[in-house]
């Protein structure tokens, strides 16, 4: 018995590996690409974030005087920084 293997099962084997590396490159850089996209979106959720402590602390200080359009502002941010912090975890 041949311990070799065959050119036909050489061969497959070879286009396994192609097909393997070829889908392993494609994902590397979509991976990349989703870390950029990420570390963009957490940049951009830190500065609302900063903004949302800074209005919080000023309606807690002003809670008497404050309005309902500066409530509805600052509930809305804090709306949209939740929403942006669940799409980064689903994206981990």
């Amino acid at each position: 018995m041949n311990d070799s293997l065959s050119e036909k099962t050489k061969d497959k084997l070879h286009q396994i590996m192609d097909d393997i590396k070829q889908e392993r490159d494609e994902l590397h850089v979509k991976a990349h690409l989703a870390r950029a996209e990420v570390r963009d979106e957490w940049v951009e959720l830190e500065e609302k974030w900063e903004h949302l402590r800074s209005k919080s602390k000023r309606v807690g200080r002003e809670a008497k005087g404050a309005s309902n359009e500066v409530w509805a502002a600052t509930k809305l941010l804090g709306e949209e920084l939740k929403e942006g912090y669940q799409r980064i975890r689903k994206s981990l």
